[in-house]
């Protein structure tokens, strides 16, 4: 096997040929050179700013989840909304109908027709809200009704539900 004879003299670089030109290129690298380090950290603001535009695309990512679950919820609400509406139309319409056989001299009035008023309240608030409709009964015994509201706690489902059945016992 034959091995290439050249020097390898071609190979290395002439320092002293080099070093001439190096002295007068020298305010042009300097110039590339802080160019570069000016792209560079704009390459790390770049890369701190998408880091911090992913971090607020996962939260929404969540937030939209949690939109999306509550929209499931509402929809199957409504879903079964129409076997309500159906329950108090047929609850209603039981009551509307006068027997056969009893005589219209004996038929209650039409306000005792209607059937009772309908307001779901959590089970679990049901001491409170038992204690609150006691005091409903005594101030609606006493004639006044309003009193109660204005000392409640702030909570809208209780309020309109206390609303409701203070309209009924009026």
């Amino acid at each position: 096997m034959s091995y290439p004879t050249r020097s390898f003299s071609s190979h290395l670089r002439a320092p002293s040929s080099s070093a001439s030109s190096s002295s007068s290129q020298s305010p042009a690298l300097l110039a590339r050179i802080e160019e570069k380090k000016g792209e560079l950290q704009n390459l790390r603001e770049l890369r701190d700013l998408s880091a911090a535009v992913a971090s607020q695309m996962e939260a929404l990512e969540q937030k939209l989840t949690t939109l999306s679950d509550g929209t499931g919820a509402i929809a199957a609400v409504l879903s079964n909304w129409h076997n309500v509406l159906r329950a108090i139309n047929m609850a209603s319409a039981k009551l509307a109908k006068p027997s056969g056989d009893a005589p219209m001299e004996d038929a209650p009035e039409p306000a005792e027709l209607l059937p009772q008023t309908l307001v779901r309240i959590p089970t679990e608030h049901a001491p409170t809200l038992q204690a609150q409709a006691d005091a409903i009964e005594a101030a609606a015994a006493e004639g006044d009704s309003t009193q109660w509201l204005n000392a409640m706690p702030e909570r809208p489902d209780t309020k309109f539900a206390l609303k409701v059945y203070a309209a009924k016992i009026k």
